[in-house]
């Protein structure tokens, strides 16, 4: 489809600006210098959140508040994601 209009240019531009403006926050992809091997942060937000569920999990486990909380399936998963979130703001906001 071509456009022979003088305003369908302008509207090209304009799209073509508006990708590039919102392209502009990838120029560098945020990760971590390991033995000479770069990884992701969010790799690193993942782990750290399953480590310390499974830290709070021992923990509620061993002073029986485990059992007042909800649905197992729904509540870890959740709090992982709180953890890896967390650990993200705490070490990685640039």
């Amino acid at each position: 489809m071509r456009c022979f209009k003088k305003g369908c240019a302008v509207g090209t531009i304009g799209v073509a600006a508006a990708v590039m403006f919102l392209t502009a926050g990838c120029a560098s992809a945020p990760s971590v210098n390991v033995l000479g091997a770069y990884f992701p942060d969010w790799l690193f937000c993942i782990v750290a959140g399953v480590v310390l569920a499974v830290i709070v999990h021992r923990i509620l486990a061993r002073t029986h508040y485990g059992d007042r909380l909800g649905p197992a399936a729904a509540v870890y998963p959740t709090l992982v994601t709180f953890l890896a979130l967390v650990v993200w703001l705490i070490f990685f906001q640039h």
